[in-house]
């Protein structure tokens, strides 16, 4: 099936000029797909007409299309999902169509001067990505899901009387991403069991102790040296930047804090009958191997996490950073992809998943610089509305746990971990695994059941089976009682899965509830009428112990003791040195032609419009978006923040803002004052003194980022008044807050909309917050300013 009017085609035609392949003349890009099964002529036109083929803007061939030049066809790798696959052959069912099976691909025929090497740099650089994809010239064989069996086996690694460059060593080989200190815990408490680890368990130990999952480093104890500009020094120790947080936040004591830094989600009070939860968080190193699948199971963690709060979500958000756009091919390192294609995939994956969801996108920022060329900066973020009180969160003994959703497969392995490494060559040609491909119409049915559920009572807890697949979320739900679970009954996308895969899968689209017994059958009746498949797995015991089986196979025997405690704390050790002085600037600045800069300001890709990224989105949808990314009175000016009007709330006035925005330039030049919000971002919106924030540090593991978290922790506290982070803090995952001064009302008040910008007169902010006149965040500095001064 070939659309007459693909915007891709012409999309890679201008690609192929940028890397050099000036021959490439055509390009028609078919989507192909295989069926296999008892069809009929007559079935597969069916088939074709109602379900595959737009009569309107689509060309069909069946068989495979005659074709002239070059032919490059694209498939997914065995194991990662191929949702339009397994759609179509839903809807074959639908339609009382035989049983089939189906496989897809993408094939491009190319026409023109083209010789090996340029099919091959066009394959490589642009048509596939190895991470995810095959590719190969002329027709692929159909890659349908692999029907091998394997008996379960839970095998012992070595791990007893190694040394630490051994352990060191197996880290790495299995890519555990924890340190000796930690494989040096594991080590010995194996020796006092008398046994090594089975890899389930020690693959468990890994998921659950990375810094995705338990922010060891933000958790770590900081010795801080401190280089004053005088020459003397100040030593200090810090007991970390999330115990930080906890504090400022508790100081608050503000009484619209629904949950904070404990669930999935943060959750605040919207009006007297409903809370506000929201969830932000970054998926860096997927959107860096595989842009489209990465930012798409990004939009669809979020979700997730705000589905894990027994939340409906409303809204989509994002941050995306990415390098220069014009960056030279010899510059790119070795084994990353180029900022274009990486921003091409991001955006896509972002709009796709929102607008198959039926969530709309109603704003975020897009920023370039050469720090993100090796690994892009993707936030991605939800909010969610719920009854006030209508979160329950405590399994009980005797609890049937329950999964609900998408099914496993291979993709998604070892997310956690890898998310939690530093990202290199070495680690991304390994870590393929670890990227998923979302299926967003799963994930759609799941918000309808789980929300009628919440209603009826059908549950006594709820996740997301998001990093470490079920070994989070069923260890966590249990870990102050214990779990049992027989991973025979879990569903999968194809047979062949060892133990350890099935999980620590990180498939897409489940969610895991403790549901009373008597509640499972109510609970099934629901996901049937939804089309959502149910699975009883296990159940939630008092004995403290995680226990996992796959029939008669024993895989894991864990203390939950250990799982969750076991964890060596963490010592960083800091530096920071206060900047030094500038000179005073002597003499006239030189002359600047006005007309000129203005040209090159408004060229600047982070000054110019962001409407080609902004109207891939739906930002409209569910009818609740006020204040629109556009506006004026050509609908053609970027608004500073959108305003929501939920559905079931127009009875009082009261609506939410949603601002977003980061400022690398202004933290690289003055890292002392980390702390401190960036200005637009805290005086962005049309309601001035409510808008959203973010915190993104780097990864401590070494002086030089240490110094930074260590400083950054700092200007939190000096920098005037505590302020509201209500939200669990994750990898590298950005904080919100909400807040309106005097703590009277925090929600935005449609009576008081200015859509043409902040209003005039008082200015209620705190003087740290609006007496800053900053210039070294801006793409405009005067000669002689000092950055960041």
């Amino acid at each position: 099936v070939r659309s007459a009017d693909d915007p891709t085609e012409r999309r890679i035609l201008d690609a192929a000029a940028q890397l050099g392949v000036t021959g490439l003349t055509g390009c028609r890009r078919w989507t192909v797909y295989h069926l296999e099964g008892q069809l009929s002529s007559a079935d597969v036109a069916r088939l074709c007409a109602e379900v595959l083929v737009d009569p309107v803007t689509d060309e069909v061939a069946i068989g495979e299309p005659a074709a002239a030049g070059r032919v490059v066809e694209v498939a997914p790798i065995a194991g990662v999902t191929d949702g339009a696959a397994r759609e179509l052959e839903r809807a074959a069912a639908v339609l009382g169509l035989p049983p089939l099976r189906a496989a897809t691909a993408r094939r491009h025929e190319l026409s023109g001067d083209l010789d090996d090497d340029d099919v091959a740099v066009l394959t490589q650089r642009l048509l596939a990505n190895p991470t995810t994809e095959c590719s190969g010239s002329g027709e692929l064989a159909p890659s349908f899901s692999p029907t091998w069996e394997v008996a379960p086996v839970a095998s012992p690694v070595r791990l007893i009387g190694l040394d630490d460059g051994q352990l060191a060593g197996l880290s790495r080989q299995r890519m555990l991403s924890l340190d000796v200190t930690e494989m040096r815990a594991i080590r010995d408490h194996y020796a006092s069991c008398g046994r090594d680890p089975t890899d389930a368990e020690l693959e468990t130990l890994a998921q659950a102790w990375s810094e995705h999952c338990v922010h060891k480093t933000f958790k770590a104890e900081i010795h801080l040296t401190h280089t004053r500009a005088d020459g003397h020094l100040e030593v200090s120790r810090h007991d970390g930047l999330l115990n930080a947080l906890r504090r400022a936040t508790a100081e608050l004591d503000a009484g619209w804090l629904r949950s904070v830094f404990v669930d999935n989600a943060g959750i605040v009070a919207f009006d007297d009958e409903l809370d506000l939860a929201v969830k932000v968080e970054t998926h860096n190193h997927p959107s860096a191997l595989e842009p489209f699948g990465g930012a798409n199971t990004g939009v669809g963690g979020v979700v997730r996490d705000v589905m894990g709060v027994s939340a409906r979500p409303i809204a989509c958000t994002d941050v995306l950073c990415f390098g220069p756009e014009d960056l030279a091919e010899a510059d790119l390192p070795a084994g990353v992809l180029h900022p274009r294609r990486i921003r091409d995939g991001v955006v896509a994956g972002i709009g796709d998943y929102g607008n198959k969801l039926g969530l709309p996108t109603v704003n975020g920022a897009v920023l370039y610089d050469p720090g993100y060329v090796g690994n892009p900066l993707v936030f991605c973020g939800a909010l969610g509305l719920l009854p006030k009180d209508s979160h329950p969160t405590a399994p009980r003994a005797g609890d049937r746990i329950v999964v609900i959703g998408g099914r496993t497969g291979r993709d998604g392995i070892g997310g956690a971990t890898f998310s939690s490494a530093g990202l290199d060559a070495s680690v991304m040609d390994r870590a393929g695994s670890a990227v998923q491909i979302g299926d967003p119409i799963v994930q759609k049915g799941c918000i309808e059941v789980i929300e009628r559920a919440r209603e009826s009572g059908l549950y006594n807890a709820i996740t997301d089976c998001g990093a470490g697949g079920l070994s989070s979320a069923v260890g966590e739900m249990g870990a102050e009682l214990g779990a049992e679970v027989d991973l025979a009954t879990v569903p999968l996308k194809y047979p062949g899965l060892a133990p350890w895969e099935i999980w620590l899968s990180e498939a897409q689209e489940r969610m895991v509830l403790a549901v009373p017994t008597e509640k499972v059958a109510p609970l099934q009746d629901l996901c049937t009428g939804w089309e959502v498949e149910l699975s009883d797995i296990g159940s939630f015991t008092s004995t403290g112990r995680l226990v996992v089986r796959h029939g008669a196979c024993d895989v894991i025997d864990l203390p939950m003791e250990f799982l969750h405690h076991g964890l060596p704390g963490r010592t960083l050790v800091a530096e920071h040195r206060d900047p030094a002085i500038a000179a005073a600037t002597t003499g006239s600045p030189p002359a600047i032609d006005n007309e000129k800069l203005l040209l090159d300001l408004l060229a600047h890709p982070n000054v110019a419009s962001r409407e080609s990224i902004v109207s891939s989105y739906d930002h409209e949808v569910r009818g609740g978006t006020v204040v629109r990314p556009f506006a004026g009175p050509a609908a053609d000016g970027p608004t500073d923040a959108a305003v929501l009007k939920p559905l079931g709330t127009w009875h009082h006035d009261r609506a939410v803002a949603l601002a977003v925005g980061l400022n690398p330039r202004l933290t690289r030049a003055a890292r002392h004052r980390r702390g401190v919000p960036q200005p637009h971002r805290r005086r962005g919106g049309p309601f001035p003194g409510r808008p959203a924030g973010q915190l993104q540090l780097g990864r401590p593991d070494e002086t030089r980022p240490a110094r930074i978290a260590g400083a950054g922790r700092g200007g939190l506290r000096r920098r005037g008044p505590p302020l509201p982070r209500p939200v669990r803090l994750r990898q590298g995952q950005p904080l919100q807050r909400v807040r309106r001064p005097g703590g009277a009302r925090h929600a935005a008040d449609l009576r008081r909309r200015d859509r043409a910008g902040p209003a005039s007169g008082g200015d209620e902010r705190p003087d740290h917050l609006r007496k800053r006149p900053v210039a070294g965040g801006t793409r405009f500095r005067p000669p002689g300013r000092v950055p960041g001064g």
